[in-house]
């Protein structure tokens, strides 16, 4: 099969080669290059210095073929390995965010403007009209990114120190796409009080809460009480943002194979938070059944392990009963939908699904199945991953669903907001544009958040 590479995995390398003729330079930078290409690697970027510096951007698939490559330069005769450095890990140093002010401090009446005396009189008028937080501070743009760091990607519990490079990510990301200013909030709570407390704690300073990388199923808990008691809209971006990008794909490959999402019968791989969340979207959407199997099997109102979230879908989804494995349940399936974990799926099993098949296989960063295994009877495919055709990433969804919220000021978040947004996130396609490898916009198109914040704020404003 062959080797993926990937940004994710890109060195930055320091050559230097033992002359300062231009020629020799050249020529070495050339043989490098080529040293780096032999070994798999994808070479970005190549910049020569008169002094016999070679800087490369080379992309490896893994930290093991990182060492390859590095070993491959280490071979060659007239050029030493002055530096090799994980670029991943070098633009993480120091966190990825800061907080810049929105005003400068020139002298003693920019101070007494913005600090004190001046500033106390903007506290009484809060105080004695506390709406008025919302056009006199930065709450009305002010998102918590909120983790206790149980179920990172696909790392499982590994802390909330470990998660902060993910909030951090999260933020860099809201601010990106959406303008808004998210604070990546980690702490150490494990219990669904001790994390409602916390959301209740920071109410006052934000204007929304995105509950991030919490496992199940405690997740579901945490997130129905916050919604109850908090004020302003809490929303489990695992869940929810999961669902509604899923939901978009879902639409546009339908219109690609020529099939009715109503008649559709969708195999899910995975009961966590993702999987219950978008299984009930898919559900709400109209898609003629869902089958969701877990590590056990398909779930089905015979199964007597089964409570609380699963239990739900035992008895509104898998509408046919059928029982037994997740290879039980591809026969003559619609769409496999994958939110589980690496090479969960063998080809054979998706053989046997309808013509025409859908196939998004999206664990991440190695999915349920490779791209390159699926067989030909399935015409869709989509994954998590950036270095294929039809990323399903969140990043299409929360930005633009929180700017909507922010904007309308909204209290909550509804059913009808996921929906609308993911019917606006698959009309950013034109539908002459649609095609088995463009089912889902990219995520660097503009136009994408604009139109999900739309459709979001015209719900909360009703």
């Amino acid at each position: 099969m062959e080797i993926r590479t990937t940004a994710g995995y890109r060195l930055f390398i320091t050559l230097k080669v033992d002359s300062n003729r231009w020629d020799s330079i050249k020529k070495e930078s050339e043989i490098a290059v080529d040293s780096v290409v032999g070994a798999g690697g994808d070479v970005k970027k190549v910049e020569l210095q008169e002094d016999g510096i070679i800087f490369l951007h080379v992309d490896a698939s893994n930290l093991n073929h990182q060492k390859g490559i590095i070993s491959a330069l280490q071979t060659l005769e007239n050029v030493e390995v002055h530096a090799a450095i994980d670029g991943v890990e070098a633009i993480h140093n120091g966190g990825k965010i800061d907080v810049v002010s929105r005003l400068k401090l020139e002298d003693g009446d920019d101070l007494a403007m913005a600090y004190t005396p001046g500033v106390g009189r903007v506290s009484s008028m809060i105080a004695n009209d506390p709406s008025r937080v919302w056009d006199l501070t930065g709450r009305r743009n002010a998102v918590a990114v909120l983790s206790n760091g149980t179920a990172v990607l696909g790392l499982g519990d590994i802390g909330p120190e470990a998660a902060m490079p993910v909030m951090e990510g999260k933020a860099v990301l809201f601010h990106e796409f959406a303008g808004i200013a998210a604070y990546p909030i980690c702490v150490n709570a494990t219990t669904a009080d001790e994390l409602v407390a916390i959301g209740k704690a920071l109410e006052p300073t934000f204007g929304g809460i995105n509950l991030e990388d919490i496992g199940a199923p405690i997740c579901f808990e945490v997130e129905k009480r916050m919604r109850e008691e908090l004020s302003i809209p809490v929303f489990h971006d695992d869940q929810h943002g999961t669902a509604v990008v899923t939901l978009a794909a879902m639409i546009n490959a339908c219109k690609v194979v020529g099939k009715d999402l109503s008649s559709v019968r969708v195999v899910m791989l995975g009961a966590g938070a993702a999987g219950v969340a978008c299984a009930k979207l898919l559900l709400s959407a109209g898609v003629g059944d869902v089958t969701v199997c877990d590590r056990i099997g398909i779930i089905h109102e015979s199964r007597s392990d089964l409570k609380g979230e699963k239990l739900w879908l035992a008895q509104n989804s898998n509408r046919n009963g059928i029982s037994g494995s997740i290879e039980d349940a591809l026969k003559g399936a619609d769409a496999f939908m994958g939110l589980s974990g690496p090479n969960l799926i063998e080809p054979a099993w998706l053989e046997q699904m309808a013509l025409d098949a859908i196939v998004f296989a999206m664990a991440n960063p190695v999915p349920e199945i490779m791209p390159e295994l699926i067989p030909s009877n399935v015409k869709v495919i989509a994954t998590g991953r950036s270095d294929y055709p039809n990323q399903i990433n969140n990043v299409l969804v929360f930005p633009g669903f929180f700017r909507g919220l922010l904007d309308a000021r909204a209290h909550k978040i509804t059913n009808e907001m996921k929906l609308a947004a993911a019917r606006a996130l698959a009309g950013v396609i034109e539908e002459d544009q649609l095609g088995t490898e463009n089912i889902i916009p990219s995520a660097f198109d503009r136009n994408v958040s604009v139109v999900v914040a739309k459709a979001v704020r015209e719900i909360a404003e009703r």
